[in-house]
């Protein structure tokens, strides 16, 4: 049964979930394994402080991932496909684990994240 987001440990659930689904991914999985040769055991806490901070109101995460995407698109193409199929995987996440005001809310700011770098990562 679909709960709301109401806790860090629901910010854990969407964000291992969501991983989980972007590693599997043939348009985003090897930017994040083999470009960006992320350590998910370091990237993973991370965001779960970026979203519980958003979401819960935490203030816990501190970091600049404009600067980090802006410099891995120059590694390798991040384009409206690949915004749009993290924007799709987010999306299908929330939808199949959570309901509520925090679970539209997580959408609506992943998607003005998604549009935000994108248009960031156009104009360099």
């Amino acid at each position: 049964m679909k709960s709301k987001i109401q806790n860090r440990s629901d910010i854990e659930l969407l964000v291992n979930t969501f991983y989980e689904k972007v590693r599997a991914n043939k348009v985003l999985g090897y930017i994040f394994d083999d470009v960006a040769q992320i350590d998910w055991d370091n990237h993973l806490p991370q965001m779960y402080s970026f979203w519980a901070s958003l979401l819960l109101g935490e203030h816990s995460f501190r970091g600049n991932p404009m600067v980090k995407h802006i410099k891995l698109s120059k590694m390798t193409p991040m384009t409206n496909v690949e915004f749009s199929e993290w924007l799709l995987l987010f999306n299908q996440t929330v939808d199949e684990l959570f309901i509520g005001e925090k679970a539209e809310e997580a959408k609506i700011r992943a998607a003005n994240i998604a549009r935000l770098m994108l248009h960031k990562i156009e104009s360099v």
